[in-house]
């Protein structure tokens, strides 16, 4: 089999503003791509870029595929690790962009193997149920949106922090207050906090029974995590201090987690998603599939792979719920509640309308 084009397009998709402690995104960064095959096999990929985290934008990626689409050109796409190797020996880092070349490759050779993508990475289904997210605002109005949460079914609620320690605490005990204790809660300071306000906040909000704190610190603090680990009443996961497999070793090795998030865009896609677990399972830490604003294209990939790991037990995959103003996705992953639910056609088994895509910036390489 050969790669004959890559179509590649920035796709934008329009949304309620939404805010965490590093910014607020106003649309989706988004980049789809569909690979095409000389046996008639095309693969579709998405990567959602977020700035403020990843340092990769929609326009950098899209200027990135550009070169990756020419290296893979006439090359096997059924070669895998080798087609990301390129792209690896090309350029350092771009995650993000990466990933949406990954997921077009997985999506290839599981539609090549006629599996769904999840028994291609050799998975067998399982409940996946994603919690539902509270962007930062006052201690009101987001206790007002627990309320909401909670009176439409949803489970588990995952709460924006990172803005300031003492209103985090507010904010906490406020929803705590409104929906009492029967929903769970995790929280996410999204590298907002110093050391001593990540302290301060984690000890206070220990008897609001928090599931787990998504970093709390930004990266370069890394050192002081051990010590945090050792003194927070709160599970502490780390998001942004594991982009790959060798900072997950690192992180564990210096004991400064309990749990991992894993996101294709902030990894690679699904070969490095699946490193970053072999190592977090071998050392007995288990995950979360999470995620950046994908459209419901990426978060079917999410779904698949979420589903072949049994170390992934934790589930934040309501990107498209998260202000999307439009659904351009065709068949894909169903929510079901906050349950989502995968078809068993081969490949990812989701695809964008053409005729959204025919309103977007493009190229064919």
């Amino acid at each position: 089999m050969q790669i004959t084009s890559i179509d590649i397009y920035k796709y934008s998709i329009p949304m309620v503003p939404f805010t965490i402690a590093t910014g607020t995104m106003h649309y989706a960064q988004n980049l789809f791509i569909r690979v095409h095959t000389n046996e008639g096999i095309t693969g579709k990929g998405e990567c959602s870029a977020f700035p403020m985290i990843v340092g990769e934008t929609q326009a950098t990626c899209y200027e990135m595929a550009k070169e990756f689409a020419a290296i893979w050109k006439q090359k096997d796409p059924l070669d895998i690790d080798a087609r990301l190797m390129e792209l690896d020996l090309f350029t350092a880092r771009n995650y993000t962009a990466k990933s949406a070349f990954d997921l077009a490759l997985y999506d290839i050779a599981a539609q090549h193997a006629g599996q769904p993508l999840y028994a291609f990475l050799g998975g067998t289904r399982k409940p996946v149920i994603s919690d539902l997210t509270i962007g930062i605002d006052t201690p009101q109005a987001m206790a007002n949106q627990a309320i909401s949460f909670v009176e439409n079914g949803v489970t588990t609620i995952k709460v924006k922090l990172g803005k300031n320690a003492l209103e985090d605490i507010e904010r906490i005990k406020a929803i705590r207050e409104a929906i009492g204790y029967h929903t769970a809660i995790r929280i996410d300071a999204n590298q907002g906090w110093t050391y001593d306000d990540a302290v301060k906040a984690l000890t206070a909000l220990g008897p609001y029974q928090v599931e787990f704190c998504e970093q709390p610190m930004r990266t370069y603090n890394d050192e002081l995590l051990p010590a945090l680990c050792k003194l927070s009443p709160i599970p502490v996961m780390a998001d942004e201090s594991v982009y790959t497999h060798h900072d997950a070793e690192r992180i564990i090795r210096n004991k400064a987690c309990h749990f991992i998030n894993i996101k294709f865009a902030k990894s690679g896609g699904i070969a490095e998603a699946t490193r970053i677990n072999d190592v977090a399972e071998k050392n007995n830490i288990t995950c979360m599939m999470g995620g950046m604003l994908e459209s419901r294209m990426a978060l079917t990939a999410k779904v698949h792979f979420a589903m072949s790991k049994k170390n992934i037990v934790f589930y934040d995959l309501d990107t498209c719920l998260l202000g999307h103003k439009v659904d351009p996705v065709i068949k894909g992953v169903a929510y079901k509640g906050m349950e989502l639910i995968l078809s068993d056609e081969p490949g990812i088994g989701a695809d964008v309308d053409p005729s959204f895509l025919s309103s977007l910036e493009s190229i064919t390489i």
